[in-house]
Formats: structure tokens, C-alpha cells, sequence
């Protein structure tokens, strides 16, 4: 690891002196469970500035120290996630209950679960092998492919297959994962004459031999029968049909054929062993060397002797695996798969694996019968390999499912929540991370929560927006799938959690309708307090023009919120006063005077207005008084004498001392303005409310005449 990528930035590009100056430092925590550190800014050591270094609350970022996938392996991660979740469908109780009335379908289901990440694995190898610079990529995803490809075959073999002889399998497994001899070598020794003179010849002939390869075989006994001496050209000669009719069980549908096939084929053996016997020690050389003896060794493998086959392939340099395959085919051509582990046991003891090579421990594991041995090595070549093994594993019976009491988990949930936490590196992949852990009983769904409350919900370089016209129902689909897959887990106080922190950044960028809604989802009224005083500092900073679209996005709410049952009194009244508030601002522009006055009057005479807001609504009411003058009379006595006694109760309290309580919002909007210059304008409603008495008075007196 070179740098870790912190998001989002805690300085600009080339500030970085500038921070050093400030006395901080960057500081970092590791995580006692997993390759997981947090980062954050804290001041340096006996710096003199540091006694600047402010104590408010700062970002602290989460960061993983595993290498982060690439785009190849990001695709293969995802991939397999989906057949990871697939296997995981069929734990549910109700696929359970289904199944059992079905025989083995959950059985049948897995195996070709399994066989999907086989072949996704064989995917991912393929398409490292065919990049060039990719070849360390490509022998990694090889292991994978053969690790897994032997654990479905020995393990999770069709019904009719799991009393089978496994040998055709295994040898089938060992040339394709391990290929010997090569095609280029067959290539260049059938382009000779006579390729029995090179030194190469009979150690590929044996090899074929010993691996069943019958095309390679035939051919190159085919070409000893153009051998100069006459008895290697006749023993060729007999040779030849005995190879390529060897039995095989997959030729016959009834065992009880290939034993006697495979009688009669070992008696031809024999036959051809007598035959050899009988060449005389003079004959049995050519100028090359000895052909007798490498003769003599393919006619052993062929009577299946042990001895001999285990010396061809120490003299090949052959190791227990290609010795295990071999006997499966011709030592012993019944061997069952619950028999293997006594005969590998055997055969380990004079070919040991290399303790070096993790993927030849890991198959040994496999091989012997031993699956969960094998499963902390593969967690050192990938975590992706011991997660999904441990999983099938469990489900197989092979591992005990039993919860450890000191780690609280299961050796399947202890693997599978390593492979979720060395994704973390990643933060894309957020999803899969989760879907794992929450595979893991409490303990998983636990960490999964840390993983969901830390998901970037929103993209934090979008720009506060400052336009209440713009599409505010327009939820972020990454916030979605956060609270789905909450829903999806169960985990109701994530949920609420996540909606507080969405309802946080909407109410950055201004989108105060969303933020109510994602708050009373959460059923957050503190917050839904906090989101009303910010709506209302709005028309503090910016008036009414800014203010009136904004509230029109959270009216909406209010009939929802008035009807929930847990929705907390003070913060709604806060909310009806924000909405009616910006009603009678709305009406006012429209030139609908008189619901305005009568707005006015109602928030007033309902105490819906709260008493920091009296002195401001006190003066709104100025424009509309005056209009007293042309002969309007918007209000009504009583609400005329609702306003100036609001106007006494306010000067009576300011004047005992209560001047911030009553005075605070009026200055504010004032901009700065004092105490004194917040009553001087209060000194305009008294004035208009005597000149409205005045023309009530004038217009009673006409009346009065007009009624004489």
C-alpha cells in the first residue's frame, strides 16, 4: 500500500504545507480484527500551535489496507456473489420444507451451484491467460479452478455417481489441471523418423501410458513397429490393440460388464508380459540404450502393480498425484471415493506433498479426505476460496457448525466474514459486502450495520441546490437500495438511522421536503425540529421569496405527520406555524389581502406562531393595516385587538428583560439592527393599528348617517 485515498478531502490538492502549518498531523488507529484503520487529523507532539488545533467535531474516515480488486476481479467478485446468494436461498425455512417433500433437489441444486463457480473461475482464468502481464493473475485463478474443480468431484458427486469408481474422475482432473506430458513435446518427437533414438522418447511414452493418454500411446507404439530390432517391432505390434482396448467404466451402463471386460483385458496383459520375458537379454538393447526395461515398466502399469507404477513416476518426477490418479485407473479400477483417503494415506508416506505449496497442501487436504484441514491454507492463497468452501462445507456436513464461545461465530460465518471484510477496501461493492455478512448470523448483521451506516448515500460533490423547483422527489437510488436492504435484513434501527443521516443531506442542499419525509420515516422529531428552524432561518436570510417554494415542498408532510400516532406535539405546531407562515407570505404576493389578514390573525389568536416570531409577524401586519386608509378593513375587531394586545405583551416583556426572547428573529432580519432599533420599527404597527381605529371609527360614522 502506497497512499490511501481519503473522501472526502480532508485539504485541496497542494495544501498540503498548509496543514502541516496549521500544528495538525495526520493520525491512524489499525483495527485489532481485520486489515481496517481510521484516519484523522489530530495535532502534532509538542507542536507550539497546537494549542490552536479546534476541538469541534471533525471527519474521522474509515479506510481498509487490502489491496483494492481490480476490474477483472471486481467482475469475478460480483459474479460469484450471486451464486453465493443463490446457495444461501436454500437455508431459508421455507425452501427447507419444500425440498424435503422433493427428495434431493437441494441437493441436485447445490451441486450445480457449485459447478457455476467452477465455471466462473475457469472464466476468470481464461481471461487473465489471454492478457498478456497477467500471468501471475492467471496461475492464481488456475489453483482457485483446481482446488475447486477436485472439492465438486470428490465431494459433491451426482446420486448415481457417489458409489462409483472414482479413478476416471481423478485422472480426468489431473491432465486437465496438470498437464504432462505437453503438446509441443508430443509435436517435436513425431516429427522424427525414428524418435525412439531421442533421449525424450520413452519417458514420454511412459507418461502417456500412465495417464491414459490412448491417441498419444498408439501412436508412438504405432512407430516402434518400424523399430530396426524384430522383437521390439513385434512386441509393438502386440502392444498396440492392447492399449486402445483397455476397459473403461464409462463405456458400460452395467458394472458387472466391465469386470469381466477388464478380466479378459488383464489376461491379454499377462500374454504380453510372457511375451517380454521371453526377449533374451542380448536382444534387449539398441544403439539409443535400453528399450526393454521402459518396456517392461509400461507393461507393469498396464498389470497394474504398484510397485512398478509408483517407481515410473518417481523416475518421471511425478509426484503423489499423478500416483493417486494412476491407481483409481489400474491398480485399483474399483476405487470408491469414501476408500481414497486410506489409499492417498499410503501413498503420501513415500511421496509427501510440498509443504511450500499451498495449493499442493490444499488438494492433499482434499485428496485425503480431510476438506476442513485444508481450509486455513486456502485462506492464505485467497479468502475468496476458504469463504465459499466453508460454505459448502457446512452445508455438506464436512465442518462443524457448532459456534465457537470465545469468537461467537461458526467456522463457516469466521471465514466468510474475513472474505467481507477484505472487500471493504472497496467501497463499490457495499452491497455484496453486505449481503455476506448478513449471512453470518447476529455477529455478521452486526458489522454489516457499520457497513450500511457508512455508505455514501449521495454523491458529495453535487452542490447544495438553491432552486425549489428543482426535481426534489428525485430519491438517490444508492439510498434506496441502503433502505431496502435494511428492510431486507431486519434491521429497523439502521434504517431509521440511515433516513436521519439522508434527511442531514438533504437538508444541506436545501431539499427540506425530502428531509421531512426521510425524518418521519425515521421518526426523528428532533431532527424534524431542527429541519423547521433551518427552513425558517431561511426567510430570516434570504425573505420570502426564498422561503415561500421551499415550505410549499414540505406542506405536503403535515397531514401525514398531524395523523402519526408517535409524532411529538411542539415539533409539528413548529412545522404548522412554518406552513401557514409561508401561506399568508403567499397570499400577500398573490394580493389576496384578505386571507392573508385573516392568516395572520389565526396564527396569533391559535398560538401557532411562536413568541420569537410575534414581533415579526407584528410587523407584517404594517402593509396591511395601511390599507385601512384607501377603506379596506382586512381584519376584524377582535382581530385588530388580538394584535395590539400581542403588540403590549411583547413591549411589557422586553422591558422586563426578556429582549432575546422576543426581540432576537426581528433584529436578525433587521441585519444586525439593536433592541432599540427593533422596537423603533415595532413603533410603525402601533402607529398603523391607531390610524386603523381611526378609519374603523370614520367608517362606523358613515355608516351610522347613511343608516339615518
Amino acid at each position: 500500500m502506497e497512499n490511501l485515498q481519503l473522501f472526502p478531502p480532508l485539504f485541496g490538492a497542494g495544501k498540503d504545507a498548509d496543514f502541516a502549518a496549521s500544528g495538525r498531523t495526520l493520525s491512524m488507529a489499525l483495527s485489532s480484527r481485520d486489515l481496517s484503520a481510521a484516519v484523522f487529523a489530530s495535532g502534532q507532539t509538542g507542536s507550539k500551535s497546537s494549542g490552536a488545533f479546534p476541538t469541534t467535531v471533525q471527519d474521522v474516515y474509515t479506510a481498509s489496507l487490502e489491496k483494492i480488486p481490480t476490474a477483472d476481479r471486481r467482475a469475478f467478485i460480483t459474479d460469484t456473489s450471486v451464486v453465493f446468494a443463490a446457495l444461501q436461498n436454500l437455508r431459508l425455512p421455507e425452501v427447507q420444507a419444500a425440498t424435503s417433500l422433493t427428495g434431493d433437489v437441494s441437493y441436485q441444486t447445490t451441486i450445480k451451484l457449485a459447478l457455476d463457480y467452477v465455471a466462473l473461475i475457469k472464466d476468470a482464468w481464461v481471461q487473465a491467460s489471454s492478457h498478456p502481464g497477467k500471468e501471475t493473475e492467471a496461475d492464481h485463478y488456475r489453483v482457485l479452478y483446481s482446488c475447486m474443480s477436485l472439492f465438486v468431484a470428490l465431494y459433491l458427486p451426482e446420486n448415481d455417481q457417489e458409489y462409483s469408481p472414482v479413478g476416471e474422475e481423478l485422472m480426468e482432473w489431473l491432465n486437465f489441471n496438470f498437464i504432462n506430458p505437453t503438446t509441443e513435446e508430443g509435436d517435436q518427437l513425431s516429427a522424427q523418423e525414428r524418435p525412439w533414438e531421442d533421449a525424450e522418447f520413452w519417458p514420454y511414452l511412459m507418461r502417456t501410458v500412465l495417464r491414459g493418454l490412448l491417441k498419444s500411446s498408439e501412436f508412438f507404439v504405432g512407430s516402434l513397429t518400424r523399430h530396426p530390432s524384430q522383437h521390439l517391432s513385434k512386441f509393438a505390434e502386440h502392444l498396440r490393440p492392447v492399449l486402445t482396448s483397455q476397459p473403461r467404466l464409462v463405456q458400460y451402463t452395467v458394472e458387472r460388464d466391465f469386470v469381466i471386460a477388464q478380466r479378459r483385458w488383464k489376461e491379454r496383459v499377462r500374454t504380453l508380459r510372457l511375451e517380454l520375458d521371453r526377449v533374451p537379454d542380448q536382444e534387449r538393447r539398441d544403439k539409443s540404450g535400453d528399450w526393454w526395461a521402459p518396456m517392461s515398466s509400461i507393461v507393469g502399469i498396464l498389470e497394474g502393480r504398484a510397485d512398478a507404477i509408483q517407481g515410473v513416476c518417481l523416475d518421471l518426477g511425478g509426484d503423489w498425484k499423478e500416483l493417486c490418479a494412476a491407481w483409481g485407473i489400474f491398480v485399483d479400477h474399483r476405487l470408491l471415493r469414501q476408500d481414497l483417503p486410506e489409499v492417498v494415506s499410503q501413498i503420501l508416506d513415500t511421496l509427501p506433498p510440498d509443504p511450500t505449496d499451498a495449493e499442493d497442501m490444499i488438494l492433499s487436504s482434499l485428496f485425503s479426505g480431510k476438506p476442513a484441514d485444508g481450509l486455513s491454507q486456502a485462506a492464505k492463497h485467497d479468502l475468496w476460496l476458504s469463504a465459499h468452501w466453508s460454505d459448502l462445507m457446512e452445508t455438506l456436513d464436512l465442518i462443524d457448525s457448532a459456534v465457537d464461545p470465545g469468537t461467537e461465530l461458526t467456522t463457516r460465518q469466521q471465514y466468510v466474514l474475513s472474505y467481507a471484510e477484505s472487500l471493504r477496501s472497496d467501497p463499490a461493492l457495499w452491497r455484496i459486502i453486505v449481503a455476506y455478512m448478513g449471512a453470518c448470523g447476529e455477529t455478521g448483521l452486526r458489522r454489516a450495520d457499520e457497513v450500511l451506516l457508512r455508505v455514501p448515500i449521495m454523491d458529495e460533490d453535487k452542490k447544495a441546490t438553491v432552486n425549489a423547483d428543482s426535481d426534489e422527489d428525485a430519491v438517490p437510488e444508492t439510498l434506496q437500495e441502503v433502505v431496502k436492504m435494511c428492510y431486507e435484513l431486519g434491521r429497523e434501527h439502521v434504517r431509521r438511522e440511515v433516513c436521519s443521516i439522508a434527511a442531514q443531506k438533504f437538508m444541506q442542499r436545501r431539499q427540506y421536503g425530502m428531509a421531512v419525509s426521510y425524518l418521519t420515516s425515521a421518526e426523528n422529531w428532533t431532527g424534524l425540529g431542527r429541519v423547521v428552524d433551518s427552513i425558517l432561518d431561511e426567510y430570516i436570510a434570504h425573505g420570502a421569496v426564498s422561503f415561500v417554494p421551499l415550505v410549499s415542498s414540505i406542506a405536503p408532510s403535515l397531514q401525514e405527520l398531524q395523523a402519526h400516532p408517535d409524532a411529538t406535539g411542539i415539533f409539528i405546531r413548529r412545522l404548522v406555524f412554518a406552513v401557514q407562515y409561508a401561506e399568508f407570505h403567499q397570499r400577500r404576493v398573490d394580493g389576496d389581502y384578505q386571507d392573508a389578514a385573516m392568516s395572520l390573525e389565526a396564527m396569533l389568536q391559535q398560538d401557532v406562531a411562536p413568541k420569537a416570531w410575534w414581533a415579526v409577524l407584528l410587523c407584517d401586519a404594517v402593509e396591511l393595516l395601511d390599507l385601512a386608509q384607501d377603506g379596506v378593513l382586512l381584519f376584524s375587531s377582535v382581530g385588530a385587538v388580538q394584535l395590539l394586545h400581542r403588540l403590549e405583551e411583547l413591549h411589557i416583556a422586553v422591558t422586563q428583560g426578556s429582549d432575546d426572547e422576543y426581540l432576537a428573529i426581528l433584529k436578525a432580519i433587521l441585519k444586525g439592527a439593536s433592541g432599540n432599533d427593533a422596537l423603533r420599527r415595532l413603533q410603525r404597527t402601533r402607529l398603523a393599528l391607531a390610524k386603523y381605529y381611526a378609519a374603523c371609527t370614520v367608517v362606523a360614522d358613515d355608516a351610522e348617517r347613511w343608516r339615518a
